[in-house]
């Protein structure tokens, strides 16, 4: 079309906009008006933010790699942004470097020409933006901008004829205008020629740039809704939700989990905290969640599972979606027995139509009644019961992730005595710190896959997953790839003893796995001790009533006792208990939070005597 002297447009909807306009709209909720287009550019927060790379669902600056990069140039300025907007892109991103190490000083100053000095000041020597191509050609060889724009495309485009012309015109024009000789001309000429082969359009970058500022601010100064707006666009993304949810934890905002009480379709803010979104869970249909919300709005919230039921649609529920709900702990505000309504779906949902049968027919108000007065109770099954495994398993099926806790926590304190460390922390090590490195970590392995190299060799890929989300890892020896895929059939966990590989250019380093241990085989060898301060003596009996067939592996009990002298007794249990995060959440369910510390048993130390 440009042949045929029309003019191309490009038109980009970007979704950051709508997120934008929704924080507005939460804030504007509140009696907090921003206007976005009125900020400052010198806010230090929000470059203070930029600089620790906290940049979770800031537009283009969200990745593993860039948020490495911010660490590594720490932009000071608005300038700063639009250049590595620039910047990280394949072919420039080789310039990041460099560019970091010139603005931090650790590296002198360089330009190509004093002439082009001023122009290039901003990205310290280095030619970063398309205009900078045109504007030297400019004031080296006295280009018109029409000409200089037919260089920056021949550049581009690398067609030889045209560019031997161009390079003819550039080295006549240098000689002619500055006096500079052909050779360094030619010189300038390829230096130019290498920039501009992938040169970015610098007002394109500024509008990139600006967003990211918006973003950035509204992330600094008001988290919780800058990021409920965010999940609210990525509600059927799990990946971006789960990054989210963990980006609140790094934050120190609470996720709320969903709630049929109080969350929305969609993520909605309480205070300074994000509630999950109902039509985030999989499987339920926001349109059915927007329903069941309204209902809540205008007749206030449900009382009971009887309520519930009377109230509801049928039409619009099925047994999956009310097992998702239950799976999520939607109804743990009205039943916080979870296994027993998930085993009770089926009734429940036979109540609703019960409900709705007697809503169309108009029975009860035929006798003078209110409607729906009449439903029977619901009478949930006896001794349904989870085990925290079951539990997170029936949450990852309704969010997708794991949310509350994740497989691998049940043996934190393992993991802890052996210096674990979850993915989204070694991923974070600044990008200067390049190399192979060793590393201890833990995963749930989730799938594993046989490959061939290109040499015949065999080796394994798996994908594994931990706290902070799902890695990728790759193992060549037998006995690694061996234990990965026993582990993948087994839906187990295990202590991994890993090398990291750190490549320029790679968002997250690569992880080879050097020795694979299951975590229950490691946690049946291990001894831990669990101290439980109780609250008087008659918590004894019950805690023992609770530890009847925990034994069986090889843990010590201790209990501290409070005595009515003020004084303390210490009560060893026994030495033969399995012991893990479920018991212990289950003990502080009996003697009161904080009241139990678990930790693995050190050693004892020996003294040499010579």
């Amino acid at each position: 079309v440009e042949a045929a002297g029309l003019v191309k447009f490009d038109f980009l909807g970007l979704k950051t906009l709508s997120v934008l306009k929704q924080a507005q709209r939460m804030l504007a909720a509140q009696g907090v008006n921003v206007d976005l287009d009125a900020l400052p550019w010198d806010d230090p927060q929000v470059y203070e933010l930029l600089q620790r790379g906290d940049t979770v669902g800031v537009f283009q600056l969200e990745s593993e790699g860039m948020r490495r990069t911010l660490s590594a140039v720490r932009p000071t300025a608005f300038g700063d942004i639009i250049a590595l907007v620039a910047l990280y892109r394949p072919g420039p991103m080789d310039n990041i470097g460099m560019f970091g190490d010139r603005k931090n000083g650790r590296v002198a100053l360089a330009t190509p020409h004093p002439l082009l000095e001023e122009l290039l000041r901003e990205t310290y020597g280095i030619f970063v933006y398309q205009e900078q191509v045109m504007e030297a050609a400019k004031v080296l060889a006295g280009f018109t901008l029409g000409e200089a724009d037919l260089l920056r495309r021949a550049m581009g485009k690398k067609i030889q004829s045209e560019m031997a012309a161009q390079r003819a015109g550039f080295v006549a024009g240098c000689l002619t205008v500055n006096g500079i000789p052909a050779p360094k001309a030619n010189e300038l000429f390829d230096l130019i020629d290498k920039f501009a082969g992938y040169g970015f359009n610098k007002s394109h970058a500024a509008g990139y740039a600006l967003i990211a500022y918006q973003t950035a601010w509204l992330k600094t100064h008001h988290r919780a809704e800058f990021t409920a707006a965010s999940m609210s666009f990525d509600m059927a993304q799990t990946d971006k939700l789960a990054l989210f949810v963990e980006d609140m934890r790094r934050g120190d905002v609470d996720c709320l989990p969903p709630d049929i009480n109080a969350s929305r379709a969609d993520f909605s803010v309480e205070g300074e905290a994000v509630r999950y979104a109902l039509g985030a869970l999989k499987g339920v249909g926001e349109k059915a969640m927007e329903a069941l919300v309204a209902e809540r709005e205008a007749n206030g919230p449900y009382l009971s599972l009887e309520d519930f039921a009377a109230r509801i649609d049928p039409r619009l529920l099925n047994k999956r979606q009310i097992e998702s709900l239950v799976g999520a702990g939607a109804f743990d505000s009205i039943v916080a027995d979870r296994p027993a309504l998930y085993a009770a779906a089926e009734t429940l949902l036979a109540h609703a139509v019960s409900a709705a049968d007697e809503r169309s027919s108009g029975q009860a108000a035929l006798f003078g009644g209110e409607a729906n007065a009449g439903v029977a109770p619901i009478r949930l099954p006896r001794g349904a019961s989870w085990t925290l495994a079951q539990r997170m398993a029936a949450e990852h099926d309704a969010f997708g992730f794991y949310f509350s806790a994740h497989p691998v926590d049940s043996q934190r304190h393992l993991l802890a005595a052996h210096g674990v460390k979850n993915f989204a922390e070694l991923a974070s090590i600044p990008v200067s710190a390049e190399g192979r490195s060793a590393a201890m970590m833990a995963g749930l392995v989730e799938e594993a896959r046989w490959r061939t190299s290109a040499r015949g060799r065999r080796y394994m890929m798996a994908t594994l997953s931990d706290s902070s989300g799902q890695y990728f890892v790759t193992a060549f020896d037998d006995e690694p790839c061996a234990a990965l895929e026993a582990a993948m059939k087994s839906g187990g966990c295990g202590l991994m003893t890993v090398e990291l590989d750190r490549r320029p250019g790679d968002e997250v380093p690569r992880v080879t796995v050097k020795r694979f241990q299951p975590l229950d085989a490691l946690a049946q060898r291990t001894r831990l001790e669990m101290v439980v301060r109780v609250p008087d003596t008659d918590a004894v009996q019950r805690l023992a009533r609770e530890l009847v067939g925990a034994h069986g592996g090889t843990g010590a009990i201790r209990l501290i006792v409070p005595l009515a002298s003020g004084a303390e007794a210490i009560v060893l249990l026994g030495r033969d208990y399995l012991l893990d995060a479920e018991l212990a959440a289950r003990i502080e369910r009996l003697t009161g939070e904080g009241s139990v510390d678990l930790a693995v048993q050190e050693p004892p130390k020996l003294a040499l005597v010579g």
